[in-house]
């Protein structure tokens, strides 16, 4: 079951980050649309959002795991 979870979790945060991605990816096009370029700028936001945004929330969970928040008698690494 667990095995399960875990690959429900992987799919559901990669799914997740491709609607966030193209999310931005619009908001982007629609600021930029009268650029010539707007195509590449809209895509060099999306990425850059993506990887900024990956690092954060990286750094996030672990000041959550390190500050033990909402979780009992959990040893920080």
């Amino acid at each position: 079951m667990a095995d399960v979870s875990r690959k429900r979790h992987i799919a559901k945060t990669i799914t997740w980050r491709i609607v966030a991605s193209i999310t931005t990816f619009i908001l982007a096009w629609i600021f930029f649309h009268d650029d010539p370029l707007v195509a590449e700028k809209a895509t060099g936001v999306a990425i850059a959002e993506t990887i900024i945004k990956m690092a954060l929330y990286y750094f996030h969970e672990r000041a959550w795991y390190r500050f033990n928040f909402g979780v009992e008698g959990r040893n920080p690494d």
